[in-house]
Formats: structure tokens, sequence, C-alpha cells
């Protein structure tokens, strides 16, 4: 099952990770001073996500 995962950091920010079923971390967020920011983030990218676009920024290989 995939995952959100709060943690505290070296600094004392709050963060979280992204974690797939094989515990892999897909990817991370930045710092956040109150823990409630980060949560507000996490159910922000719930929310918006369903409809993201795929935007490629590399260049085409022939």
């Amino acid at each position: 099952m995939y995952k959100f995962e709060v943690y505290k950091d070296k600094a004392g920010e709050f963060r979280f990770r992204f974690k797939a079923p094989n515990g892999e971390s897909m990817f991370a967020s930045e710092g956040y001073k109150a823990k409630a920011s980060a949560l507000s983030a996490i159910e922000s990218i719930k929310k918006n996500s369903s409809g993201a676009e795929v935007v490629d920024t590399t260049k085409a290989e022939a």
C-alpha cells in the first residue's frame, strides 16, 4: 500500500515522504516549521493530484 510518512529532520523541521508498497521512497517534501503545515500539504496533494499534467522538459531523442 502506498503511504505518506511524516517525520522530523535533523534541523527539527517536519517533512514527509511518499513511499511505494515495497518501502521505496518515491518523493520527499520540503521542510515545514509546523506539523500541521506538512499534513496540509499532504491533503493538498491527495485532493489536487488526480488530474495533474505531466510536462516533459527534456529534449526528444531521435
